[in-house]
Order: C-alpha cells, then sequence, then structure tokens
C-alpha cells in the first residue's frame, strides 16, 4: 500500500505522463525506425485527446502544441544521433527560441503527424521546423521555428561529421526574418539595463 501511495504522490507533483511519453517516443523511434540523416523530416504520430483540448473541449489547447513538438525534437535528435555527438563533446541542447503560427486548430480526437526538419545552422544553434499536419485532411495545421541552443559545442563543426550537411544551406527567408525580430527584441533589452 505504501507504494501504490508513493508512486500517487510522485504522479500528484511530476508529470509522469511526460516522462513516460519521452522514453517511448525516443525508445520507439530507435527500436522501430532505422537511423535517418541529419537533413532528412522525421515524423511523429499524435491523436488529440481529452487531455489535449481547451476549456471548451473542442480543438487542442496552444500549450499542448509546444508539448508535442518537444517529443518530436526528441525523436529527431534520437534518429539523427546528434545529441549523442553533443553529449560526446560534453555538450547539451536547450530552446533557445520558438515561435508558433496557428492555421487551423486540430480538433478533439483527430489524428495528426508533426514533421521536423533541421532548416539552417550556426555555430551556437540549430534551426528546426516543424510542422503539425492532420491525417484526415493532410492540411498543415501549424507551424513552429525552434532555435535549439547547442552548449560547448561548435554547431558548424559538428554538423560537418555528417556528410549529408558538409555545406550549411541557404537561410530560409521566413527564418531570416524571425531571427532579425528576435535580434530587435535583444537589443532592447541590452537598453534597458
Amino acid at each position: 500500500m505504501s507504494l501504490l501511495v508513493v508512486l500517487l504522490i510522485l504522479y500528484i507533483i511530476w508529470d509522469v505522463n511526460y516522462f513516460i511519453r519521452c522514453i517511448f517516443t525516443v525508445l520507439a523511434g530507435r527500436l522501430f525506425q532505422g537511423k535517418r540523416k541529419v537533413t532528412d523530416t522525421t515524423t511523429i504520430y499524435g491523436l488529440c485527446t481529452s487531455q489535449d483540448v481547451d476549456i471548451f473541449l473542442r480543438h487542442m489547447n496552444n500549450a499542448r502544441y509546444l508539448r508535442e513538438l518537444d517529443f518530436a525534437r526528441f525523436h529527431f535528435y534520437a534518429l539523427t544521433n546528434l545529441y549523442e555527438l553533443v553529449r560526446q563533446r560534453g555538450g547539451g541542447a536547450v530552446q533557445g527560441a520558438s515561435s508558433v503560427r496557428y492555421r487551423r486548430t486540430i480538433p478533439i480526437f483527430h489524428p495528426y503527424k508533426i514533421q521536423t526538419k533541421l532548416v539552417w545552422w550556426d555555430d551556437k544553434a540549430i534551426y528546426l521546423e516543424q510542422q503539425f499536419i492532420t491525417l484526415a485532411d493532410g492540411f498543415v495545421r501549424a507551424v513552429a521555428l525552434s532555435k535549439q541552443c547547442i552548449t560547448k559545442c561548435n554547431v558548424s563543426e559538428l554538423l560537418k561529421t555528417y556528410p549529408e550537411a558538409a555545406k550549411r544551406p541557404e537561410m530560409p527567408a521566413d527564418l531570416k526574418l524571425w531571427l532579425d525580430a528576435i535580434e530587435v527584441s535583444s537589443q532592447k533589452l541590452r537598453k534597458d539595463k
């Protein structure tokens, strides 16, 4: 009985579902999918359940999109072996910025997929584009840009270990505008000090 109480307390204090889903996503990717090139698009699948919806119980809550993007990034890191290489060099990865553009809601009980693609990188970060696509109609419901800051590693040097990433692609126009907006915000915050 005491073990059950401890488990219940842990379930209340920590978001156990999040950790279970992280482990499941990474293990399922490694066990049932082959390795991917760092320039490949990776895909995970989801279903908008009653735990994902907004207060009106009709469609996915905005905060859930960000949570689902985490799982898709973990999956990307696992299949491309990128995180392993970062860890071997003593580094880590942290979310530096993200921007989500919602185009249409994902209704409750609708299946969807999230496609993740590395679109650009510099010496300090990788930039991912992630799309939520509903399976019934193939419509892109939301698009996210993510800046993943890689610590204690030179990202350009790290990516040269992947033959397919020997040459960095041209920066997408929407990414450039987004990074410019981030820089404007940073300058403003620096002036406030």
